[in-house]
């Protein structure tokens, strides 16, 4: 899910700026995320759980919002969207450490994303018809 909801944060800029990301620049942004999680697990050999979690976090958080400022040339956009990435990265980490509620809080918290995106794309006009 935490792929998919960066992924459609990149997609929504893209609608909403009218901004054309090319399928290989989301490839690229989807192999950072997945390099987030060999970063945690290599480093977490050797560091606190914790200390691992920050140091991959803040690594793919400067990678991928460095790349997005590239991408959209707009501070304001790059910002929303890292603001966003790091929002999602706390959730997860949140989730990581709640044990015996890491489910409901999920869910909740997938649930107001989703709501989210639903309530901001209400007025999107998929099919660019008038």
């Amino acid at each position: 899910m935490f792929i998919i909801i960066t992924f459609l944060t990149f997609f929504f800029v893209e609608v909403l700026s009218k901004r054309r990301i090319h399928a290989i620049q989301y490839l690229l942004v989807g192999s950072a995320i997945c390099l987030f999680y060999v970063l945690l697990l290599s480093i977490s050999e050797h560091l606190l759980f914790g200390t691992a979690y920050f140091i991959s976090s803040v690594s793919i958080l400067i990678l991928v919002t460095a790349y997005a400022w590239v991408i959209f040339k707009n501070n304001m956009l790059t910002g929303v969207f890292a603001a966003i990435f790091a929002i999602l990265y706390v959730f997860f980490y949140s989730l990581l450490q709640l044990e015996d509620y890491s489910l409901l809080l999920g869910s909740i918290g997938l649930f107001i994303i989703l709501a989210t995106i639903m309530y901001l794309t209400r007025k999107v006009n998929w099919y660019g018809e008038e």
